[in-house]
């Protein structure tokens, strides 16, 4: 995605780190970058206001859901796994899960 004009930060970096952005997850100079890029390059503000409305929806519709204190980080390995290129499971096989233990593999 870009608007095929040139712009400090590439287009494909700025949306890599969109949730970083969203979340508030980087220092303030990278927070200016990303604002520069947005006026600069529709696509990618379209793209931000997308994810923007799509994160207060879930915050709406889910905010008040427990998340389990591992959740982060297994979520961190996940997308770490998929930027390196390695193959990651459809499925985490470390998690005792309900439904694992009512339905045990067969064997």
């Amino acid at each position: 995605m870009s608007c095929g004009e040139p712009h400090e930060m590439e287009c494909s970096e700025v949306l890599d780190h969109l949730y970083e952005f969203l979340d508030h997850e980087m220092p303030d100079s990278d927070c200016t970058k990303f604002e520069t890029h947005f006026g600069e390059c529709n696509p990618c503000l379209e793209k931000y206001g997308l994810e923007q409305a799509v994160k207060k929806l879930v915050k709406r519709c889910c905010g008040s859901d427990d998340v389990p204190t591992d959740l982060r980080s297994k979520v961190m390995g996940r997308i770490e796994l998929i930027r390196s290129g390695q193959a990651v499971p459809d499925h985490d096989v470390t998690v005792d899960s309900p439904v694992a233990a009512d339905n045990p593999a067969p064997g």
